[in-house]
């Protein structure tokens, strides 16, 4: 079992070394974060969403911006598509393709951003509230693990955290990377937060 253990660290640690010697992936990074600093500057909101695991994280993200990250500081308007009975009522009238996309489609207002989340890049309902956001105008930033045809024409930044074969390295990437988007938006914000 300890060989497990120090396999599944090991197999981490390499996935984060590659992001972190990949220029052009950190630089999606920073433009993600100057995206919803635009954001919030210009009063919009963000909304988070993804699937099974990336829904929890795109709950993560939007929890530490509503309530704290490190430090006091006041709320940010963020959201996670999470609501069960607008998921349940979309999934069963609609379709599950269009869980995300009617939400963003009743809320969304061009000066928002949508911050999606999908492992494969190939989440037909991911690609669906990418398409609405777009259609209403607003900015679009997306998670993925791996090149996508139909979300990266979509988005206005692209992050792509490849982290292996199977989904979970690239989460561990995922939060990774949404956790310095909430730290740059902080220190952009409440640079009293921080000191240095």
């Amino acid at each position: 079992m300890q060989n497990h253990i120090t396999s599944s660290l090991q197999e981490a640690s390499s996935a984060l070394a590659a992001l972190l010697a990949n220029p052009a992936a950190l630089a999606t990074v920073e433009q993600a974060a100057q995206l919803l600093i635009t954001t919030f500057e210009a009063k919009g909101r963000v909304y988070a969403c993804g699937n099974g695991g990336s829904m929890c994280d795109a709950m993560h993200f939007a929890e530490e911006l509503t309530g704290r990250y490190r430090k006091d500081r006041l709320a940010l308007p963020a959201t996670a598509i999470s609501d069960a009975g607008h998921l349940t009522c979309v999934g069963n009238d609609h379709g599950y393709d269009q869980v995300f996309s009617r939400y963003i489609e009743a809320h969304g207002r061009p000066e928002d951003c949508l911050l999606a989340l999908s492992t494969s890049g190939t989440s037909k309902n991911i690609i669906r509230a990418a398409e609405t956001a777009r259609a209403i105008g607003m900015r679009v930033i997306i998670l993925s693990g791996r090149p996508s045809e139909w979300l990266e024409p979509l988005s206005s930044v692209y992050v792509c955290t490849a982290g292996g074969a199977f989904a979970d390295r690239v989460q561990e990437l995922h939060i990774k990377v949404l956790h310095i988007l909430i730290e740059l938006i902080e220190r952009h914000f409440f640079p009293e937060n921080y000191a240095d």
